[in-house]
């Protein structure tokens, strides 16, 4: 934890936003939307930004970072792998559109904006980021995991996360002499698809049905928490999102006779702990210092952020068959750039490849393609199914 901070703090500020975002949520269902919409709006509302009663620190940012690991171990769960594994041309379509649009309309943004080369290709990078958190939530709200939209989704981000990741590992390399040769970036995530599915395949059903017949409370459960741990560290470690190592494990476990057990204990112990400090945590990152003196680079930067994913990935589903409400649909679902994109503008600011200002305004324009991400999905969604979707609380 920082410095300062006590126990009691934290436990407050904790209370603070569980009890807020579950109101917030409740709230945003009332009025029709989906509850993450208001959990993410809540953030700001109780953050520096506004009321200025929560502010991050050491310890809620692990909650958070706990939350978001859990969100996409929960999504692998209850992804059918054959499902994806017969989406993956539209996956990688979209995730192509998604990344190419973004990227190129990023460094000519900066371009724009007097950046030098290296600094406009960087913002190319965070506006290439999608965060596919908020979609699944969303998705799982209306009842629509598992379906060919929200598969293409998933699989697409997870590809555009990947890519990225490897993308700016290499153009790092060239930005910082003293980065990892571009050899070993690539290496590493060789070795770490290489670790993942072996593991995948051998290592998850033994442990689990190993660790079951232990005579403690909750084997299965500790098991499944282990390995959704264990995997997203392997990933981190390997330079390679955490989020990319927890949505594995989950899909690992969803191939074992405990995946029932384990969404319905651990779903609980996640939604009420975790994931709220996570989705609190995206507009806590807001504040309004200077925000007035650059509105019209924020909204313009917000409004081609939406517009390059949405167009983009929507592209990359059309070329793939689908309906043109599906293509949006799908276009829609990459949108949000959360926390994905907020590493990197972090990455940016360590290697002064953006500066302290530059960093505010990029977080707020994180914050509305994240926050614009549920209700666009909603429309869209409730058009396809011609009635108005039901959402449920967690």
């Amino acid at each position: 934890m920082k410095e300062g901070l006590t126990i009691e703090h934290f436990a407050i500020q904790l209370a603070i936003i569980i009890f807020s975002v579950k109101i917030a949520g409740s709230i945003a269902v009332s009025l029709g939307q989906p509850s993450v919409f208001g959990k993410l709006l809540v953030g700001v509302l109780i953050g520096p930004a506004v009321l200025d009663i929560v502010h991050l620190n050491d310890a809620l940012e692990i909650f958070s970072h706990m939350g978001v690991l859990f969100l996409m171990f929960f999504a692998g769960l209850e992804t059918d792998i054959d499902d994806l594994n017969a989406n993956r041309n539209a996956a990688f379509s979209v995730a192509l559109g998604g990344i190419l649009f973004p990227f190129i309309g990023g460094y000519l943004m900066g371009m724009m904006m007097e950046m030098s080369p290296e600094h406009a290709i960087f913002l190319g990078f965070i506006f290439s980021a999608t965060s596919v958190s908020i979609s699944v939530q969303t998705f799982r709200e209306l009842g629509e995991m598992g379906n060919r939209t929200s598969t293409t989704v998933l699989g697409a981000a997870l590809v555009d996360d990947i890519a990225v990741v490897i993308m700016l590992a290499v153009a790092m390399s060239f930005f910082e002499p003293t980065s990892d040769s571009i050899t070993w970036v690539l290496l590493t995530k060789v070795i770490f698809f290489i670790v993942i599915g072996l593991a995948s395949w051998k290592l998850v059903p033994f442990a689990m049905d190993k660790m079951s017949r232990l005579k403690v409370s909750e084997p299965v459960i500790s098991t499944a928490i282990v390995l959704c741990l264990v995997f997203a560290s392997v990933a981190e470690s390997l330079g390679v999102a955490g989020i990319i190592g927890a949505f594995a494990a989950g899909l690992a476990i969803a191939l074992t006779k405990h995946k029932k057990v384990v969404v319905q204990k651990l779903e609980p112990i996640a939604y009420t702990i975790f994931v709220p400090v996570f989705f609190a945590s995206v507009g806590l990152e807001v504040e309004l210092t200077g925000i007035w003196e650059n509105i019209w680079i924020i909204i313009g930067l917000s409004l081609f952020a939406i517009a390059t994913k949405l167009i983009g990935s929507g592209i990359g589903a059309k070329l793939l068959g689908f309906s043109n409400l599906d293509s949006l649909v799908i276009g829609a679902g990459m949108v949000s750039r959360g926390e994905v994109a907020l590493i990197i503008a972090s990455m940016g600011i360590t290697s002064e490849l953006i500066n302290s200002e530059q960093f505010t305004v990029l977080v707020i324009v994180v914050l509305v393609t994240t926050v614009a991400t549920p209700p666009m999905l909603k429309y869209l969604l409730g058009k396809s199914k011609g009635k108005t979707e039901k959402f449920q609380v967690k």
